[in-house]
C-alpha cells in the first residue's frame, strides 16, 4: 500500500512543514484545504464540546487528509493541553472507522526532532542523518525567511497606496517556495528579491495607530481561526505588532524564558504555562512605550490565556492603555467582533486627540 501523508494546517507555515515532509519521507503528501468553515464545523462534529479550538481544527484537518486518501497522520503541537492532543484525537479517527498510522511527535510535551528521525527512518529507510539536518535546515531557513517578510507585510500593508498589492506580491512570494528544488542558498537568494520588492511598495505617510496582538500562539498565526483579525486591523490604517511565530516558538522562546519572569516580577511569581507569560511581558513593554492599546485574542477555554487577563487587566489599569479581549471558538459572530473592533479603535483614535 502507499503511504499517504496528511498533517494539520497552521497558516502559511503549511509551506515549509510540508516541504520538509515531502523531502524526509519521500511520501505523496495530502494538504488540507486551509482552514474554513467547514474544517470547524467537522472538526466540532466529532470533538469534546469543551475543547479548546485548535484541537478542532486540527481533527477536521485530519478528517478532510483521511477522505482525500491519506493513511499517515502526523501531530506536532505542544507546550499545554496541545502535547496531549494526539491521543484523543487518534482514538476518536479510529472510533469513527478510519485505518491509519498516527506519528505522534511530542515527547515531554515539546516537538523532538530525535522522535521525528526515528519515525520518519520507519517510512523512509534511506533516509541518513546528513540529509535529515540539511533538510530541517531548509526549513528552519523557509520559516525564518517567511517570519521576516510577514512581518514587513504586518506592519505595512495598511498604508499601501495601491490596495492588494501586498497580497498580491505575498502570494507570489509563496508559490517561489513550492519548488521542489530548492537549496539554502535559493532560499535566502528568494528572500532578498522579495524583501526588495516588498520594500519599493508605495506607501502612505498616514499617521499610523499601534496596537499589539497577543494572546494564544494558533489564534495568532493561523488567520482563519481569528477571523482574519490581523489583516482587518492592518486594512484599517492600523500597525500591528506581534512577537508570536515559528521563529520565535522554535528558535528564541527557549533561550528567553529564564528572563521572563524577572521582567515581568512586578506583576508575576510564577510562569503562566504556553504562552502566557509571554502575552504579560509583551504587555508590559509596549505599555512603557505608549502602545495605543492592546487586543489579547485566544481559541474559547484557553487556560493560559485565561489566566494571564487577571494580569493583563492590572496592567492595562496600571499604564492607562486600553486592552480589548477577544475569544474565538470557530463559531464566532463575525460582525459582533468586528463592531467590538470599531468600538476600539474608535476609543483608541479619541484617545490620542
Amino acid at each position: 500500500m502507499n503511504k499517504i501523508i496528511s498533517f494539520p494546517h497552521l497558516g502559511n507555515y503549511y509551506i515549509p512543514i510540508s516541504y520538509v515532509i515531502k523531502k524526509i519521507t519521500k511520501c505523496k503528501l495530502i494538504i488540507p484545504p486551509k482552514n474554513n468553515k467547514k474544517t470547524i464545523e467537522l472538526g466540532s462534529k466529532y470533538s469534546p464540546d469543551d475543547i479548546c479550538m485548535p484541537f478542532k481544527y486540527n481533527l477536521g484537518n485530519y478528517l478532510e487528509g483521511l477522505n482525500n486518501g491519506a493513511n499517515i497522520l502526523i501531530q506536532a503541537g505542544g507546550g499545554c493541553r496541545y502535547g496531549y492532543y494526539a491521543e484523543l484525537q487518534e482514538q476518536i479517527l479510529k472510533d469513527l472507522g478510519y485505518e491509519f498510522t498516527f506519528i505522534n511527535l511530542i515527547k515531554d510535551n515539546h516537538v523532538s526532532i530525535i522522535k521525528l528521525y526515528k519515525e520518519t527512518k520507519k517510512i523512509n529507510p534511506k533516509l541518513n542523518i546528513i540529509k535529515y539536518i540539511y533538510y530541517l535546515l531548509q526549513g528552519i531557513t523557509m520559516i525564518i525567511t517567511m517570519d521576516k517578510i510577514d512581518k514587513y507585510i504586518r506592519e505595512n500593508i495598511g498604508f499601501e497606496k495601491n490596495k492588494g498589492t501586498f497580497e498580491l506580491l505575498e502570494k507570489k512570494y509563496h508559490n517561489s517556495l513550492k519548488s521542489n528544488n530548492l537549496s539554502i542558498i535559493k532560499i535566502i537568494k528568494l528572500y532578498k528579491k522579495y524583501k526588495k520588492e516588498f520594500q519599493d511598495i508605495p506607501l502612505n505617510n498616514n499617521p499610523k495607530l499601534e496596537i499589539l496582538l497577543i494572546g494564544e500562539l494558533y489564534s495568532l498565526m493561523d488567520f482563519e481561526a481569528s477571523n482574519n483579525l490581523e489583516r482587518n486591523l492592518a486594512k484599517q490604517g492600523i500597525k500591528v505588532i506581534r512577537y508570536t511565530n515559528l521563529t520565535y516558538l522554535l528558535l528564541i522562546k527557549r533561550f528567553m524564558r529564564p528572563f521572563l519572569l524577572f521582567k515581568g516580577r512586578k506583576y508575576l511569581k510564577y510562569t503562566l504555562g504556553a504562552d502566557g507569560t509571554e502575552s504579560v511581558i509583551h504587555a508590559i513593554d509596549h505599555c512603557k512605550e505608549g502602545i495605543n492599546g492592546i487586543i489579547h485574542i485566544k481559541s474559547f477555554g484557553c487556560v493560559p490565556e485565561i489566566n494571564a487577563i487577571s494580569t493583563l487587566s492590572k496592567i492595562s489599569e496600571d499604564y492607562h492603555t486600553p486592552i480589548l479581549y477577544l475569544s474565538f471558538d470557530g463559531e464566532n459572530n463575525i460582525l459582533n467582533i468586528d463592531t467590538k473592533i470599531e468600538a476600539f479603535k474608535d476609543m483608541i483614535t479619541a484617545k490620542i486627540k
